[in-house]
């Protein structure tokens, strides 16, 4: 028997917003919060970014009908690149600061409605911001400062209490 169809019935995994358990810590402990994380798309040739809700179940503005391929030849050598940040934030003592943040590639070729993403490589980064990592080495300087200059904009108290490991990897070269 598996903790999500106890007793025949059928429960599903879920990904809940707020504390469902109410603190009692049973049936439903330890399931995803996500209240704390944040999408953001960055557009390299743009060189703009932006919170995109809809990416937390793969339905961003830029994933909206386009077919993903975990192979980059079905793009036909073509198409435009982005990064999906999952920016994650948590409550200090002093206030929330940026904890994680990792990035996972998009290219995308709007003209033959196709696009390429590794579906795990984005869940997997989802799941370590949540865990306060920071994973942006894979980011290009100009993708890095675009995101940097974004989150300083959005919160800049938030940046100044930032987890120093993201910091170090935003920082300016």
């Amino acid at each position: 028997m598996d903790i999500f169809h106890q007793d025949g019935k059928k429960s599903g995994f879920n990904i809940i917003k707020g504390d469902a358990t109410k603190g009692h810590g049973g049936f439903g402990a330890g399931l995803i919060n996500l209240d704390n994380m944040s999408p953001i798309i960055v557009d390299v040739e743009a060189g703009t970014a932006e919170v995109d809700m809809g990416a937390m179940h793969a339905r961003s503005d830029v994933e909206r009908r386009i077919r993903f391929s975990a192979n980059k030849e079905d793009l036909q050598g073509g198409g435009k690149p982005y990064w999906l940040v999952w920016v994650n934030t948590e409550i200090t003592r002093d206030g929330p600061r940026y904890a994680g943040a990792a990035a996972a590639q998009m290219i995308i070729n709007r003209a033959i409605k196709r696009g390429y993403k590794i579906l795990a490589d984005h869940v997997n980064k989802m799941d370590k911001a949540l865990k306060g990592k920071v994973l942006l080495d894979e980011m290009d300087a100009g993708s890095k400062k675009v995101l940097r200059d974004f989150l300083i904009s959005v919160a800049p108290d938030q940046w100044a209490r930032a987890n120093p490991e993201l910091k170090k990897q935003l920082a300016e070269e």
